[in-house]
């Protein structure tokens, strides 16, 4: 299984975990006891740490990154479906994130919650345990906000400077 240390923090799994030899974690990560990573999933702790607790199951292609909170969580029993995109967010215990979803930075989903497949959940969102949250958010809105801006000026700068800083800094665990 591909595990790489980045900027001097590697990945750690505990032995009763399951990583999927396609699977790749990359920095801070932490996998607990009994939980599970599939395979071409891709955990990426370069902005913050990703703890995946115990039981807790990542299934394949999903893309979890660890965003500017304090770690991004998948709780205990909870699963993250299929190409499911978690990003500096966390999720409660015995949630189900359906099959293609999205949760953006800073959502914080209760214990066993169901997002439905397709479902995106905006930034900051609360969805309270035991909540049932379906359908896609997107829509045209008008000109760019400031905060909106913020992002599409300064995407390309910081990931430039990611990758340079990939490039020095990751090496195989």
């Amino acid at each position: 299984m591909p595990l790489f240390s980045f900027e001097g923090l590697s990945p750690t799994v505990h032995p009763d975990a399951f990583i999927a030899p396609t699977a790749t974690l990359v920095g801070d990560v932490r996998i607990e006891a009994h939980a599970s990573v599939w395979y071409n999933a891709v955990l990426r702790a370069d902005f913050g740490p990703i703890v995946v607790r115990e039981g807790a199951n990542v299934q394949d292609g999903s893309v979890l990154h660890g965003g500017n909170d304090p770690v991004t969580e998948i709780g205990a029993g909870a699963t993250v479906g299929h190409l499911c995109v978690v990003h500096g967010c966390v999720i409660g215990a015995e949630a189900l994130i359906g099959n293609g979803a999205t949760v953006q930075d800073g959502a914080r989903i209760g214990a066993r919650c169901l997002i439905g497949a397709g479902a995106t959940v905006p930034p900051n969102a609360v969805v309270p345990d035991g909540r049932l949250v379906l359908g896609p958010a997107g829509r045209e809105k008008g000109p760019l906000t400031e905060s909106a801006r913020w992002w599409v000026d300064g995407n390309p700068g910081t990931y430039q400077e990611l990758a340079r800083r990939h490039r020095d800094g990751v090496a195989p665990a």
